[in-house]
C-alpha cells in the first residue's frame, strides 16, 4: 500500500487557527482507492503537525519522513489574502521574516542551507495538478514564490534533504498554499479572499491522486 504524507502548520502571527492544519487532520488516517483500469489500488494518508518555528520545522519533517517512508509528501500552508489554491513551483534558501515565528524568531536575510544551491523545485507533476484541480471548478493557480517566511523555509529545506538523500529518491513533494476560511475573512477588517474547508480538502485529494502513477 503506498502512503501519502500531509503536513500542516498549526497558527501563527493574530490567527488563532490555521485551515492548513484543519484539512490535514480531517485527512488524516484516510484510505483512497485509485482506479487503474482492471486493477484498483489502495493508498493511505498520515497527517502530521509542523511548528511555525525556523530552526525546528525542518528537523521534525525529517523525522516524520524517516519515520512514515512516504511515497508522495504534500505540505500545506496558510497564504492569508490568497485568490484560491496556489502550488508551489520553488524554494529558495533564504530566510527573511517581516514577522515573528511562535518562538519569536525573525531571521533577516539569512540562507537556509549554508553553501546550499539558490533554490530547489518542487517534484509534483505541478502543471497536471493545476489542471486537474481547475477542471474540478476550483480556484488555483501555480506559484513561483512561496514567500520567505517558515514555509519557503520547510520548502527548501525539504528539498535539500531528498537531494542529499540515497533513500528517498523517488519520493515526490510539493507545496500547497490555501486561502483563509471564510470565517477568518470576516473577521479582517478590509474584504479578503477565503474558501471554505470542504472546497480545500477536494483540491488536496486531486493533488493527490494527481500525482500517483
Amino acid at each position: 500500500m503506498k502512503k501519502i504524507l500531509l503536513t500542516g502548520f498549526g497558527p501563527f502571527g493574530k490567527d488563532s487557527i490555521n485551515p492548513a492544519l484543519l484539512v490535514v487532520q480531517e485527512l488524516d488516517n484516510q484510505k483512497l482507492i485509485l482506479n487503474k483500469g482492471r486493477n484498483n489500488s489502495e493508498v493511505k494518508i498520515v497527517s502530521k503537525e509542523l511548528p511555525v518555528v525556523f530552526s525546528k520545522t525542518i528537523n521534525e519533517f525529517i523525522t516524520i519522513v524517516e519515520t512514515t517512508n512516504p511515497d508522495l509528501i504534500l505540505s500545506i500552508g496558510q497564504a492569508g489574502g490568497r485568490m484560491g489554491i496556489s502550488l508551489e513551483r520553488i524554494g529558495i534558501n533564504v530566510a527573511d521574516a517581516d514577522i515573528i515565528d511562535n518562538e519569536k524568531n525573525k531571521p533577516r536575510d539569512e540562507p537556509i542551507i549554508r553553501h546550499g544551491p539558490a533554490a530547489y523545485f518542487t517534484t509534483i507533476n505541478i502543471r497536471q495538478t493545476f489542471h486537474a484541480i481547475k477542471e474540478a471548478g476550483i480556484p488555483v493557480m501555480i506559484s513561483n514564490s512561496a514567500g520567505t517566511f517558515v514555509c519557503n523555509n520547510l520548502i527548501y529545506g525539504a528539498l535539500h534533504f531528498f537531494a542529499s538523500s540515497k533513500k528517498f529518491t523517488k519520493t515526490k513533494y510539493g507545496f500547497i498554499h490555501i486561502p483563509y476560511l471564510p470565517k477568518q475573512a470576516a473577521e479582517k477588517k478590509k474584504i479578503t479572499p477565503s474558501m471554505s474547508l470542504s472546497l480545500i480538502k477536494k483540491a488536496i485529494l486531486i493533488a493527490i491522486k494527481a500525482n500517483l502513477g
